[in-house]
């Protein structure tokens, strides 16, 4: 499994958040989401084949702000609104692994021709990491910084470098501007899980 939003939507606000010990393990999402690349997405509202390539860094900044004041501002950030739903705390601290784990991706793009990226099972690393222990101001910080790198990367990107080719290991195939369109559904699908509003990001603009 690799780089899929890992869990359903959020329930209605009048749903009872869950906290603490009553926590379950969230069902694994084993789907293959670069069907994202080709049309819109329903739920976070994502058209990411369509974003052009020179928006990505911008809106992946705008991205990396609003996670920061959610991380930093939701009164109820390490709530679970379900069981077997991440609490906005495990959301950001996925997030973050995102931007870090997209920027590693991107540079052996760069670096080497047609790569494999080693899997990462995202679940996993949610459990082993122990997201839901995490400090918000502390997985702020560092998402700030993951997306500061990632964003300066993209910027710097020359137009005959979009082609170059990478590949996951369940054989998916990207380039580098369908790579970054599927980075930047991911983020944005994220921000959906958490507040519910389609296109997040735009709320920024």
């Amino acid at each position: 499994m690799d780089i899929a939003p890992p869990s359903p939507a959020q329930p209605s606000p009048d749903e009872p958040s869950v906290d603490g010990p009553t926590r379950e393990t969230p069902v694994p999402d084993h789907k293959d989401w670069t069907w994202t690349l080709d049309r819109r997405c329903p739920e976070c509202g994502l058209s990411a084949g369509e974003v052009d390539v020179s928006e990505i860094a911008d809106r992946a900044e705008v991205a990396a702000a609003e996670w920061v004041q959610i991380l930093t501002s939701s009164p109820a950030v390490t709530a679970r609104p379900q069981p077997t739903v991440w609490s906005p705390l495990e959301y950001g601290a996925h997030v973050r692994d995102v931007y870090e784990l997209f920027d590693a991706r991107l540079v052996l793009m760069l670096l080497e021709d047609n790569p494999t990226f080693d899997n990462w099972d995202q679940d996993e690393t949610a459990i082993a990491d122990q997201y839901a222990e995490q400090d918000p101001d502390q997985v702020a910080e560092q998402l700030a910084a993951a997306a500061e790198r990632f964003v300066a990367r993209l910027r710097a990107l020359e137009e005959p470098q979009l082609e170059r080719r990478g590949r996951r290991s369940d054989g998916a195939e990207f380039t580098v501007a369908t790579f970054s369109q599927y980075f930047l559904h991911d983020v944005i699908h994220h921000l959906w899980d958490v507040t519910g509003q389609q296109d997040g990001v735009e709320s920024l603009r």
